[in-house]
């Protein structure tokens, strides 16, 4: 990545958005160098991507590889496994008597298995998927998408970003889904659309305890963060409008 840009727009960050953490970004590499590996996990040790992913909102780097991650879930998200646990459906849905509990976020099997149907699998286009806040980046480095942890008035400027050069008022998706879904799966399709919206997530129940009360995420595919990093200069931002929000407290 272009390290002009990256400290350019960290300089516009600062001063648009002050207080606001640092975005995330990813990418996909076949060797992740001197970037710490996160541990490989049993089958049976279940963890959430999104509490992982906390060290890395600090400022850790972290890759992972499918062995790495401990969620069915998140490997099929992230590209490194494209079968579905048998009765998925069920699991997702109102379970099976005797055999599987279910966790009750769809009403039933059948519209579990049509959203699926959406949602084909992908395989990852590298052995291991690198997590970097935005400014451990290095010119070496080709995200896929950044990833903005955020809410209220600092969500409103960027919604209103990502929507300030687009010429239909649906450059946001919103998707049900998992958290790791919303942040990698979504952001990575997207971006190979020949216009790619940004995916506002964070929506999943089970992925919630891992971020605060408040926070939301919105991933943007990395062509569309750069067009808006461009445009900071010519936007609301500059505005009286945008300075009574930034400066309350």
């Amino acid at each position: 990545m272009d390290l002009n840009f990256k400290d350019g727009f960290i300089d516009k960050w600062t001063r648009y958005f002050p207080g606001a953490s640092l975005p995330v970004a990813f990418f996909y590499t076949d060797d992740p160098g001197e970037i710490p590996l996160a541990p490989e996990l049993p089958e049976d040790d279940w963890q959430c991507l999104i509490c992982q992913l906390g060290k890395v909102r600090q400022g850790n780097s972290i890759a992972f590889s499918g062995n790495s991650l401990g969620c069915g879930g998140a490997k099929r998200s992230l590209g490194f496994e494209q079968d579905i646990r048998p009765n998925f459906e069920f699991f997702l849905s109102c379970g099976l008597a005797g055999h599987i509990e279910g966790i009750r976020y769809k009403k039933n099997p059948a519209l579990v298995k049509a959203i699926l149907s959406s949602q084909p699998p992908f395989k990852a286009p590298g052995r291991y998927i690198v997590f970097k806040r935005f400014d451990s980046l290095t010119d070496d480095d080709q995200p896929e998408a950044v990833i903005f942890y955020t809410s209220g008035d600092h969500l409103a400027g960027l919604f209103s970003l990502v929507n300030f050069d687009e010429p239909t008022p649906h450059g946001v998706m919103t998707p049900s889904g998992a958290g790791c879904a919303t942040i990698v799966y979504y952001p990575y399709h997207e971006a190979r659309t020949s216009n790619p919206r940004a995916v506002l997530g964070m929506f999943d129940i089970s992925a919630r305890p891992c971020v605060s009360r408040e926070t939301v995420t919105l991933a943007v595919p990395f062509g569309k963060f750069k067009s808006m990093t461009t445009e900071m200069d010519e936007s609301f931002l500059i505005t009286p409008q945008w300075d009574k929000i930034r400066n309350r407290q």
